[in-house]
Order: structure tokens, then sequence, then C-alpha cells
């Protein structure tokens, strides 16, 4: 088993534990005191024989000394000091094993502001975009306007005709109706806003997308799903990924995809097929941790495939950085690079866009052109990187040469 970095470390906090001196340690098992006081703090490496002979001395198991710490929580520390400009991150490891208990408090606490940031970005989408909410709003406000034009009526008018009279309460129950209705469906739409299991789904689009992820993106028929619209696209989706299925076998294609990397270009001149069908194929391979976002012509987002730290906005537009727009105005040419995402959660994501015309209506017929955009994990921190958000309403970046619009999370 590896010596963990934080060996002397633990070595020093058991000797202190046992009130011995750092001489007679060092003494009883053969090494200067001045050589056990580097080893102790973590300024020499340590060879197995002598930590087998420290161990024994001290009473603990050779084990003890050598454990690291698990890489996630070191990765979980590393990422919630980004939010702490004079966080001391070499030394994650040593503060993770001393103080076990703070540090999951550290990483506790920074799981939930992540959390809360991504609960920000759905409710701004909400908030900003979502027609369903635009709808609720509208519908309250005018049974409220109603309610009050009828009630002003009844209460400036002395001599109204009792047939008249009946008529406007008749209306003013109506409306009162409509508008206790109103405000509970908007009450309830807003309580699930934090909820993304519990949202309301506001367009075909994101039922399919949620009835995708439910089934993990691998689907087998157009079954659970509420509207005759999301079923119609789900069918689609099916069809479409049936050819794909059919150009790129699923054994095949996973040893090309081994052999040549997340490469589209590459993988559709190896087996003859449309490059956006391997840009689907590259991201529903099982297992693969890789994002997608598709557009059509105008810019909207026509399909969205997640990837964790890469937000991706419900509604409205997204950030015109996003290679996939450059794309989209370069057809048939492949655009890759470095990108990374606004926020003191900073994130690099390696990308690879592609546009791709088509003529339905063949040669008179008008250019129609889809672009995707895969999203790939990126190690590694060094190069330069395209700076990029999700939409301009939540990004932090102040200084963007493309903002649109002050982002609400402005000082």
């Amino acid at each position: 088993m590896p010596i963990s970095a934080l060996t002397g470390s633990r070595l020093r906090e058991r000797r202190v534990a046992l009130g011995l001196r750092q001489a007679d340690l060092a003494f009883s098992v053969g090494i200067s005191a001045s050589y056990l006081n580097l080893i102790e703090h973590n300024r020499r490496r340590i060879a197995e024989p002598l930590l087998l002979r420290l161990a024994e001395a001290l009473d603990q198991p050779v084990q003890n000394f050598q454990e690291g710490i698990a890489g996630t929580v070191l990765d979980d520390l590393r990422a919630a000091s980004a939010r702490l400009p004079g966080a001391e991150v070499d030394r994650s490891e040593d503060f993770a094993g001393r103080f076990p208990g703070w540090a999951a408090t550290v990483i506790g606490l920074h799981q939930r502001v992540a959390g809360l940031e991504r609960a920000l970005e759905a409710m701004n989408d909400r908030m900003s975009h979502d027609p369903h909410l635009s709808a609720s709003l509208h519908e309250v406000l005018s049974a409220v306007a109603s309610v009050r034009s009828t009630a002003a009526i009844l209460a400036d008018t002395e001599d109204i005709e009792p047939e008249w009279q009946g008529r406007f309460l008749g209306n003013l129950q109506q409306d009162s109706k409509r508008l206790a209705v109103g405000a509970e469906a908007l009450v309830r739409y807003l309580d699930n806003a934090g909820h993304a299991e519990e949202q309301v789904l506001a367009s075909p689009q994101e039922e399919l997308e949620a009835w995708l992820l439910a089934q993990d993106w691998r689907p087998s028929d157009a079954s659970g799903l509420a509207s005759a619209a999301a079923r119609q696209m789900a069918a689609a989706w099916l069809t479409q990924a049936a050819r794909d299925l059919a150009v790129y076998p699923a054994a095949e294609f996973a040893g090309a995809l081994d052999a040549l990397g997340p490469d589209p270009v590459a993988l559709a001149g190896r087996f003859g097929g449309d490059v956006l069908a391997a840009f689907r194929r590259i991201v529903l391979q099982p297992g693969m941790q890789a994002g997608l976002v598709v557009c059509d012509a105008s810019g909207t987002l026509t399909f969205r495939k997640p990837i964790a730290g890469f937000a991706l906005p419900r509604f409205g537009a997204a950030c015109p950085l996003w290679p996939l727009f450059a794309a989209l105005s370069r057809p048939m040419t492949p655009i890759e690079m470095v990108i990374e995402t606004a926020g003191p959660q900073a994130a690099r994501f390696r990308v690879r866009a592609f546009c791709q015309p088509y003529f339905p209506q063949g040669f008179r017929g008008p250019e129609l052109r889809e672009a995707a955009m895969l999203i790939l994990p990126e190690v590694g921190r060094g190069g330069d990187a395209l700076l990029v958000g999700s939409t301009c309403r939540i990004c932090q970046r102040e200084a963007c040469p493309a903002r649109r619009e002050p982002s609400i999370l402005s000082a």
C-alpha cells in the first residue's frame, strides 16, 4: 500500500498522544531526532521498513499511517476552496486527515451553496422566460381586473335593476372562482420551482428531456408521456436513435470510440455516417461522461443533455460565446476548443461543435441548419480557455464583451 502524504502528521499525533519525546522515539527505531522531525512535518519521504519500525514502536497497525484520503474528498475540498481566495489548496489532504469532521462540514456547506446556485439558475429561467408562468400571471391579473370592475359597478350604482344586479353578482362569483383557482395554481407552481423532480414542465421539449433522463437516455417506447406533442417528439427521437444505431452498431462503435476517442468527424469517417449522428451516439454511449446541446438555424436549443458543472438554460437565449453558435455560422467546419465556465466553481470543458446543412425539399427548397456541441470534461488547468457562461442573467463576468443585459447576481 502506498505511503500517504499525511504519514508524518499521523506519526507525530500518535507520538504526542502516547507522551513520547521525539528523541526517545527516534532512538528506539535507530534514526536521529532531527531526521524524525523532518518526517513528522512531512518534509521527508519515509521508507517502508522504517515505517514498519515506527508503527511497531507506536503500537499501531502500519495501515493507520499508510492510508491516504479518498480522492473524492480532496476533489470536493479543492472545489470548495475556489470560493475562498486565501484557502491553502496544497494543504487539503493535511486538513482532511487531521480534521475529518471539519472537512466534511466544509464540503457539506460547499455542496449546499452549489445547490442553491442551481436553484437560482432554474428560478431565473422560470421568472424570465417561462411561458407557463407568464400565462398564469396573466390569468390572475385578468381575474383581479374583472372582480374589481364588477365590484366597482355594484358599489357605485344605486338603482341597478334586479336582473342586471343578478348578472353582475354571477359574474363576480365566476371571476372570484377563476381568481382563486389561478392563484392556487401559481402558488403551487412557484413552490415547486426549487425541486427539479416536481417542476411543472412548460413545453413538450422539457417533457421529452425529463422522460429521457428518467430512463437514463435509453428508452424503448414512447409510453409514460402526458402530452400528445411530447409523445410525437419521443416517437421521432426513437426513430432517429434507431437510424443512428443502424449506421453505428453498438459493439463496433464502442471499439471505434476506444480507438479514436470522442471525435465525431473521425467516427463518421470510419462508419461513413452522418456527423451529427456520431455526436448523438457518443453522448448516449453507456458510461460516457459527456453533455450535448443541439440548436437549429435560429439558435434555439432543440435538445439538451446536461453534464455536471455546465449549466444549460431551460428557456431563452444561451451564452452567445458558446462554440455551438460559431459552428452555426460555419457549416461543415469542425470547431474544437477548451472553455471555462463562470462563477466561483469555474470548471473547464473540451467542446467539439459542428454544423450540418440540410435540404429536405431538394435543390430549390430552403437550407436548414442544425448544429451540435459535445461537452467533455477537461483534465488539468493549463493553457488558455474561452470564458463562457450559461446566460447573461446569471453570468458573473461583468466585463464580458458579449453581455446583453446586467446579471441579477451583480453587486
